[in-house]
């Protein structure tokens, strides 16, 4: 404490970093924290700017251009600098427009299954006894089944479109979103303002929307970002088997599935959508490691 004049006390207030700040102080730690990021921010960039920064159509064939090499073999372009594939599309244009594709897929998808898991694990861990049981049994039932196969199932019900394939990728993933949700309620609900709010008369409704909701936003975030990255790898898995993203529109994984039969002689059709899937998962973890970082409290002391 600190003696003012007229001889009052103030004693020293512990403010809480601003998120802008704790991100900025993360970085400077460690420096690398920001390739997440960046490189993520690069991607979005481009396949928002696809039209931009491609002048080719990603639909365009030319027999007269199949199967160029990248620019540095022999026999290759500046004009196509990461080869053509076996119909004589640009390469680079396509995985451009395949990335955009892919992103927005993996973030309507998890949009999907966030809400709705983190309502019944809300529900879940509030409610208990029965309820409880009911939901974490289902969720038990949906773990023990396949996620790839549900969906292929699914799919195959219901038939291939953009619509069905990111609801059956929200689908297969709630169940996490739930049992995280659940297990930090539980942890909630022994909390003392949980415990004040419910002695002096609060809703259920208020004490789980107003006092334990925002304080589960933290792992819910961050569990996010990670889901992004599966919804995109099982799109591009789906994909890669027929049953995702359907031609002539790009998907990553159906440009790794056309170019699997072209390997021993011309390998650029599939490495480079799959070193792009590669990149961007990796971008999105590295970016999910960095959020784990900055969301974690932190004592103020």
């Amino acid at each position: 404490m600190a003696a003012q004049p007229g001889g009052v006390l103030q004693v020293p207030r512990h403010t809480e970093r601003t998120m802008a700040s704790r991100m900025i102080r993360s970085l400077r730690q460690r420096p690398i924290r920001a390739l997440g990021p960046i490189i993520l921010s690069l991607i979005v960039l481009g396949a928002l700017l696809a039209p931009v920064i491609s002048p080719h159509d990603a639909n365009a064939a030319s027999f007269e251009l199949r199967l160029k090499p990248p620019f540095w073999m022999e026999g290759g372009s500046t004009t196509h600098f990461l080869g053509t594939d076996q119909l004589g599309r640009d390469i680079w244009t396509r995985i451009l427009y395949g990335a955009r594709i892919s992103l927005l897929i993996g973030l309507l998808a998890m949009l999907v299954a966030g809400p709705g898991g983190v309502f019944l694990g809300l529900i879940s861990g509030y409610q208990g006894g029965l309820v409880d049981t009911l939901i974490m049994r289902l969720a038990d039932g949906q773990l023990a089944f396949p996620a790839i196969l549900l969906a292929i199932t699914i799919i195959a019900v219901l038939g291939r479109s953009l619509v069905i394939l990111i609801l059956v990728l929200g689908l297969t993933k709630w169940v996490v979103y739930t049992r995280v949700a659940r297990a930090e309620v539980l942890r909630l609900k022994a909390t003392d303002y949980v415990v004040a709010s419910r002695a002096v008369g609060a809703s259920h409704a208020r004490t789980l929307f107003r006092h334990i909701l925002p304080n589960l936003l933290t792992p819910v975030i961050v569990l996010a970002s990670f889901s992004v990255a599966e919804m995109i790898l099982a799109e591009a898995s789906l994909s890669f088997l027929g049953l995702g993203v359907q031609p002539p529109t790009p998907s990553l994984g159906g440009m790794i599935s056309d170019g699997r039969n072209y390997l021993a002689n011309a390998w650029w059709v599939a490495t480079w959508p799959g070193l792009a899937v590669l990149i961007t998962v990796l971008a999105i973890n590295f970016m999910g490691d960095w959020l784990t970082e900055v969301l974690r409290p932190r004592s103020v002391l």
